[in-house]
């Protein structure tokens, strides 16, 4: 199985905020900034496509020895060997996730709260969302659980924990401040004019903060 303990970079592949780009051409663009991770994540596509484009950015992700998560289908994470799939508080139960992957690929779970945060760790989760840290337009409804919410989240649990929510290059040091690893993007990547530069501030950031500690 892979891990993300030594991730600090997660980018997420979301075509509504790649603004009708080439997925796989982001992708590429974002392992070569230096994304440890990517994610799929497209709300609006049929199985088919969903799983046609998981192929291409799957061929990508090999390439590259960088895993590819699939946000929320485990069907199609398994379809189409995938590294594993992330998961919302909506979706599949953990325990009903991995009897389906396996014990071989990752489940991470979305959490909003230090509640959700230790019930996910109890469950089985091999990773943690934690957000939204900040308001962001990918979850128009969601609001925002602030900074303050990840050193307790940090603290009390012994996972991996993955920051997203609104982080981009203007409020990144407050996150890392806050006690974050690792952060996970979208917008801050996939809608930037070069996605490759973009990515790339974000890991030298990210590194250079963490050499110092």
């Amino acid at each position: 199985m892979i891990s993300l303990s030594k991730c600090r970079l997660y980018v997420i592949i979301d075509r509504a905020a790649s603004g009708g780009r080439d997925l796989a051409d982001v992708a590429a663009a974002s392992i070569r900034g230096g994304a440890d991770v990517l994610q799929f994540r497209d709300k609006t596509a049929s199985a088919r496509a969903f799983m046609k484009e998981a192929e291409r950015l799957l061929s990508v992700a090999r390439r590259a020895d960088v895993p590819l998560i699939i946000n929320d289908r485990v069907d199609i994470a398994c379809a189409v060997g995938a590294d594993g799939v992330h998961l919302g508080q909506d979706d599949l139960p953990l325990a009903a996730a991995r009897r389906v992957l396996g014990p071989g690929r990752q489940i991470g779970r979305s959490t909003h709260s230090l509640e959700q945060a230790r019930d996910a760790e109890a469950e089985g989760a091999d990773y943690l969302g934690c957000g939204p840290i900040f308001q962001t337009p990918t979850k128009p409804d969601a609001g925002s659980v602030g900074t303050e919410l990840i050193g307790r989240v940090m603290d009390a649990v012994r996972l991996p924990v993955v920051c997203i929510g609104g982080i981009d290059r203007g409020n990144l040091a407050a996150v890392l401040e806050a006690g974050a690893d690792r952060v996970a993007v979208v917008r801050a990547v996939c809608a930037a004019a070069d996605p490759e530069s973009a990515a790339r501030e974000l890991k030298q950031t990210l590194e250079q903060f963490h050499a110092r500690v």
